[in-house]
């Protein structure tokens, strides 16, 4: 069976040198941006937020409602998140079309006045392996419990679109490795972008613990008590507790 290895990351940012003052420069500048920085304004606002979630769940959203205090706006920009059927040039078109359908709208171009202009980032992730791994649904609930927020990131955010697998990682095991598919699929269904990275864990180890008691999957699991970590004997402490 293969095994799950947890991944964490870092990310590494860049200013770009361009920034916006009002919503047209705004639409100007998402029209033009390297694809980098729609990935970066759309999805580390998670990265750097492990416990608390903003207003909205990506930057563009965010800036506008609190810099340029058109909450109409913002709340249209909230509502762009990745489905399936979109990739980053995708989202950038809809947030082009988003913000040009409301400027036709309203007629004026609503800027910054006291607030701070929006500062359009680079960034890339680096992932950073782990000696943590798991063989089996128990033990993969046991390391997800323990592993750095970014690690959920990475396979969650990261695998999903940047790297264009369309599923998280965690959901291509389940489904692939274990033959639980319909715990995959809980938690494809999961809106990632209404919690923090903590929350996002948290339910993810709900699903966990709902597969595990469940009668049906009573026998199917060889379930060892504690994940492994990677390259340490068993007989020599490699097994946290």
């Amino acid at each position: 069976m293969k095994e799950f290895i947890f991944t964490d990351c870092v990310e590494i940012k860049e200013l770009t040198g361009r920034k916006a003052d009002d919503e047209m420069m705004l639409m100007e500048l998402i029209e033009n941006a390297p694809i980098d920085s729609i990935y970066y304004h759309m999805h580390s606002f998670f990265l750097r937020h492990f416990y608390i979630v903003g207003p909205y769940p990506n930057d563009f959203a965010n800036w506008v409602v609190m810099q340029v205090r058109d909450r109409v706006l913002a709340e249209k920009l909230s509502a762009i998140t990745p489905a399936k059927n979109k990739n980053l040039e995708d989202i950038r078109d809809e947030l082009v079309e988003v913000i040009d359908a409301h400027l036709t709208t309203i007629k004026t171009n609503p800027s910054v006045i006291y607030g701070q202009p929006f500062y359009l980032m680079n960034s890339k992730i680096i992932e950073i392996p782990t000696r943590i791994e798991a063989k089996n649904l128990k033990e993969f609930r046991s390391a997800l419990a323990v592993v750095d927020a970014s690690a959920v990131y990475n396979h969650v955010f990261e695998a999903r679109l940047r790297v264009r697998r369309g599923r998280s990682d965690f959901a291509i095991w389940f489904e692939e490795v274990l033959g639980l598919k319909n715990l995959a699929d809980a938690v494809e269904h999961i809106d990632s972008y209404m919690y923090s990275l903590e929350g996002l864990r948290a339910e993810i180890l709900s699903l966990c613990d709902k597969e595990l008691k469940g009668p049906s999957k009573i026998g199917i699991f060889d379930e060892p008590r504690h994940f492994t970590l990677i390259g340490n004997d068993e007989n020599d402490g490699g097994k946290n507790g």
